[in-house]
């Protein structure tokens, strides 16, 4: 850098000019002369062009500071019209503060959020260039309708799929409502035919409102889920109470048939359970655990949905409804521990796993699936806590006292009266085990089995010897189907100990694979 102190000036432009002038007409001086001009006027050109740069530099950050100067002037005055239009957008806006950490200032916190929010939106624009170079992908194929259907009180149609023994010769008539992005074809997967036979077990699967081949529902509940439920066990002639089966967010049809039809249940079993998010009876320390191991990405899915539900169908048309393939783990933003990530790649699940999403999306209609989440975590009208057998509150009265004297009073139980089990992996990241702990604290009466080394798929799925442990748990020891027209009376496991002290505690069970 020059130096005005001890350095001479550096040449002017002309100068330059005139050395470079010199250099090509051959002028008297000598080479080294020569040399010496050209390597000054490199270094001038450079000293000028940093000193430019330099000082746009400083323009730019002068102007900088202005304009933040003049929008927090503009914005941060509430009488000007810019400024009271950004005062009513933050206050509806204000609710997503709660998500910051405590100790940040949502004006600086924000601004950096925006900040990342825009970069990634470059980046993501950059990647997407026509240029760039696309994955090869397997496409969505759209298969004939194939499924049985029956017709439902209100007009819709429903379609279902059955296995294992006829509907005569069923011991045990299970119901699986089944999760998100599957179809009536996903069931228990991988359910051999031989097992449900040695158990006598009919399984009903059936499509949910709008996926597969069921019509859509335009009022669709949790209540109205339960009911579907019950008229499909009506239609199809199961006589007998029957089980419900839901895993991962296909339970939160379970727990509707447990509020709404729980004289028709004989029990009820879930596998990585999932609940309402926001639900209000979950305690803070709760809610906080359950999102703590979710993606940024799930989260925000939650946000969208129970805030702005509408913005949900353009994810989804850049990921189920493009036409392509892709994986369960980013299509529905899971946090997937090793085991559930070596599994997925199992081509047994990445066969299932792709035509139970071209099944459910048959239709075409994104709406369903935006319904199906806002169903989720949308304001229910009941609470986990109120599924569980209990007490109706006691009456008190002279007349109730005098009575007791002499006759003993039979208390009068409400809720569910049968077993409800409960499967959660330890090393499950989609739901976490802190779920099933606030599971275990408003259903007291619930057998909770957790299972050491197991993660979200890994259990349920493909798993012959887990299969047989949930039949051995849920039925006890097997005695094929039914003979003839010999009708069988179910007594609900642990029913008659639901007075007990047994019932007020959970019971927790330790399994592990049969090797």
């Amino acid at each position: 850098m020059w130096d005005p102190n001890t350095d001479p000036p550096p040449p002017t432009w002309n100068q330059h000019l005139s050395s470079l002038l010199d250099h090509h007409t051959g002028g008297n001086d000598s080479e080294s002369d020569r040399s010496m001009s050209w390597g000054e006027a490199a270094r001038g050109a450079r000293d000028t062009i940093g000193e430019f740069a330099k000082g746009a530099g400083e323009m730019c950050v002068v102007l900088a500071r202005s304009f933040v100067e003049v929008v927090k002037e503009s914005v941060g005055d509430k009488e000007t019209w810019i400024g009271r239009g950004v005062g009513r957008v933050c206050g509806r806006l204000g609710f997503l503060n709660e998500y910051l950490p405590e100790e940040k200032d949502p004006v600086m916190a924000w601004g950096v959020i925006l900040s990342v929010l825009v970069v990634a939106l470059l980046a993501l624009m950059a990647n997407t260039s026509p240029n760039a170079p696309i994955a090869t992908v397997r496409n969505v194929q759209i298969h004939p309708p194939n499924a049985s259907r029956i017709l439902l009180p209100d007009g819709r149609h429903m379609a279902y799929h059955e296995q294992g023994v006829p509907a005569d010769l069923a011991r045990f008539t299970i119901i699986a409502p089944h999760s998100f992005l599957h179809s009536r074809l996903a069931g228990i997967p991988g359910i051999k035919a031989s097992l449900m036979d040695e158990f006598g077990v009919r399984l009903i699967t059936y499509d949910l409102p709008g996926f597969g081949e069921s019509d859509p529902h335009a009022l669709r509940s949790l209540e109205s889920s339960a009911m579907d439920m019950s008229h499909l066990s009506d239609a199809l002639g199961v006589n007998q109470k029957f089980w419900v089966v839901g895993h991962s967010d296909g339970t939160f049809h379970a727990w509707a048939a447990l509020r709404y039809i729980s004289d028709k249940l004989a029990g009820v079993a879930v596998f990585a359970p999932m609940v309402n998010p926001y639900d209000p009876s979950m305690t803070k320390e709760e809610r906080s655990r359950t999102w703590k191991n979710w993606s940024q990405r799930r989260k925000f899915m939650y946000i969208l949905a129970r805030r702005f539900p509408r913005f949900l169908s353009y994810y989804y048309h850049r990921t189920f409804f493009s036409g392509q393939h892709g994986s369960v783990d980013k299509w529905l933003s899971l946090s997937l521990g090793k085991r559930d990530k070596t599994f997925i790649e199992d081509p047994r699940f990445e066969t299932f796993w792709q035509r139970n999403v071209e099944e459910s999306i048959r239709q075409g209609s994104v709406k369903t699936f935006v319904e199906e989440v806002v169903l989720q975590v949308s304001r229910w009208d009941f609470n986990i806590a109120d599924l569980q057998a209990r007490k109706l509150r006691e009456q008190k009265g002279f007349l109730l006292w005098l009575k007791s004297l002499y006759s003993p009073i039979d208390e009068e139980l409400t809720g569910f009266l049968g077993p409800i089990h409960i499967w959660q992996g330890m090393e499950d990241g989609v739901v976490s085990p802190a779920l099933t702990s606030y599971l275990r604290r408003v259903l007291p009466g619930a057998s909770v089995h957790m299972l050491p080394n197991e993660g979200h798929f890994t259990y349920y799925y493909f798993c012959d010897d887990c299969h047989r442990q949930i039949f051995a748990t849920i039925f006890g020891t097997p005695e094929g189907p039914l003979l003839g027209n010999v009708s069988v009376e179910q007594v609900p496991v642990g029913e008659n100990t639901l007075h007990g002290e047994e019932s007020m505690t959970a019971k927790i069970f330790l399994h592990k694979k049969a090797v």
